[in-house]
């Protein structure tokens, strides 16, 4: 793909994206309302980080990272037939393993419920983690197909399918959750069971596309192929390669558990606001890199992977930056404005915008963990991420234990935030320095030159929203406005103000980045319109 088709395939998979994420807003801001910060609401995260963990480790992320390589080279040399022969006895592994899985967790769950004694905590998540274990089986198999569709360059339908999730999800919190009964603990299975259905109709869309392309992958036990054998090396040390970030956010939810029956419900709500703008760009862009960055690679283009490298990351900066500041600096009115009704009180407020303001940070190391790892994986090269991962989980978990221990009450939970973008940014670092011994030179001093200026018009840019912020809020209340809507207001026009400012200080500071932005675009209009 040209640079030009990277940005119009970015877009495509953003604007579905920002579709599925505003309404993985409107879900979180229910489920705000119905359950607060309750333990109903934390035992149904964890339960949830877990098939979550699944999806990341052998669905879309390990074995997209291990499978696309392997496929889109089948495809180039030997043509679509004996790649769909591979598709299909990829998937009837992944069927075979996923099916196992499953029926041992619902057994291992049954028999601690059954057997053992267990505190309130542990009690409430095991019920509920019997009934979200199975969306691991129907979620991974939608991962393979998108990494299929993918691999086409076809990325509308993937990135659109989230979106059928919190349709769902939706659903059974208006319609569904209220029928059930009236505690907390009672109408939460209402959801576990609503993440189910979400699985099996994510799963029931991606055939009929699957078949338009000429693609049917069938069930095939005949396991004895090299190129199985090749995607199931690339993908053991993938699965811990991707699933890095997310292996440390289950901790995180774990440990969370034993801090407070609110921590990781208050955990979970920042991430959403963290999970906003980066999977509307960040994720986005990572998807459509990997199989740019196979091609390049296949074709030993390395030149190529270096310049697609280098745009990407200040496109990525020039966003994640300014948000990083602006919910740094914006935390609590946030939080307030966007999830404080219902069981949702000014204490879940309190302890949601400290996670928020230390998980604000990451957006920028995150995203940067998504454009670092394809290059890797594009290159068939697992061992070195894995080999990094590793270190960055016991890390994360080191620093997990010490920030518990040391830090105050109602501040550990924000220091397990503290612990994963510590350790995602020493991992992003290290990835850097190492891809560019694996590419030749990418150029880092001039890209973490304009990293720079980003970062002191983000800096104007959030003194300004937060100075907006203060007096936007004190003439709302003198009006006698409702704490809420004065709230919601100030946040507007800090926003709103922010960006005017950072547009202004971006132009002075950064314009190259922002030059070689409006090139790929005008590249873009110019292959589309023909002129």
């Amino acid at each position: 793909m040209r640079r030009h088709s990277v940005l119009r395939s970015t877009v495509i998979i953003s604007v579905c994206t920002a579709v599925s994420r505003i309404l993985g807003l409107v879900r979180e801001i229910l489920m705000a309302v119905v359950f607060g910060t309750s333990l109903a609401k934390s035992a149904f995260d964890v339960a949830f980080r877990i098939p979550n963990l699944f999806r990341r480790l052998f669905g879309e992320g390990a074995l997209s990272a291990a499978f696309i390589p392997i496929f889109t080279e089948s495809l180039e040399k030997e043509g679509v037939e004996k790649a769909n022969g591979l598709a299909g006895k990829i998937m009837t592994m992944l069927a075979v393993v996923l099916a196992a899985v499953v029926i041992l967790v619902v057994l291992l769950s049954a028999a601690l419920l059954n057997f053992v004694e267990l505190d309130e905590r542990t009690a409430a998540v095991l019920p509920l983690l019997q009934i979200t274990i199975a969306y691991t089986f129907f979620i991974c198999l939608v991962g393979l197909c998108m990494a299929i569709l993918n691999s086409f360059n076809h990325f509308t339908l993937p990135a659109a399918t989230p979106v059928l999730l919190n349709i769902v999800w939706i659903f059974s919190l208006l319609f569904v959750c209220p029928r059930i009964g009236d505690m907390e603990g009672q109408q939460i299975y209402g959801v576990a069971w609503a993440v189910l259905a979400a699985g099996v109709v994510q799963l029931a869309v991606q055939y009929p596309v699957l078949r338009r392309f000429g693609l049917c992958p069938k069930l095939s036990f005949s396991w004895d192929d090299p190129r199985v054998r090749k995607v199931l090396l690339l993908m053991g040390p993938a699965a811990v390669g991707v699933g890095v970030m997310q292996i440390n956010v289950v901790v995180d939810g774990i440990l969370a558990l034993f801090v407070g029956t609110w921590a990781p419900a208050a955990l979970t709500y920042a991430e959403r606001l963290i999970y906003l703008p980066l999977g509307i760009f960040a994720t986005a862009l990572g998807t459509v890199l990997l199989p740019t960055f196979s091609r390049h690679a296949a074709r030993e283009e390395n030149d190529r992977i270096r310049t697609t490298l280098r745009s990407a990351t200040q496109s990525l900066m020039l966003v994640m930056v300014p948000a990083a500041v602006g919910l740094l600096v914006l935390a609590p009115g946030i939080v307030e404005a966007i999830f404080q009704r219902g069981r949702f009180d000014s204490r879940s407020t309190l302890l949601t915008a400290r996670a928020l303001r230390f998980y604000a940070p990451g957006l920028v190391t995150f995203s940067l963990y998504k454009l670092l790892v394809p290059v890797f994986y594009s290159q068939q090269d697992t061992a070195t991420p894995v080999r990094l991962g590793m270190k960055m989980v016991a890390l994360n978990f080191v620093l997990n234990v010490l920030f518990i221990i040391t830090w105050p009450e109602g501040f550990k939970h924000a220091g397990l935030a503290c612990a994963t973008v510590i350790s995602s940014t020493i991992s992003c670092l290290v990835l850097a320095i190492l891809a560019e011994r694996l590419l030749g030179p990418v150029g880092w001093q001039g890209i973490l030159g304009a990293i720079g200026r980003i970062i002191l018009a983000s800096c104007g840019m959030g003194a300004v929203a937060h100075m907006v912020h203060r007096v936007l809020v004190r003439s709302a209340l003198d009006l006698s406005m409702g704490a809420q809507l004065a709230q919601l207001l100030a946040v507007g026009g800090a926003i709103v103000s922010g960006v005017l400012v950072y547009a202004l200080l971006a132009s002075l500071l950064c314009s190259g980045a922002i030059a070689e932005l409006r090139s790929s675009w005008r590249e873009r209009h110019k292959s589309t319109t023909g002129h």
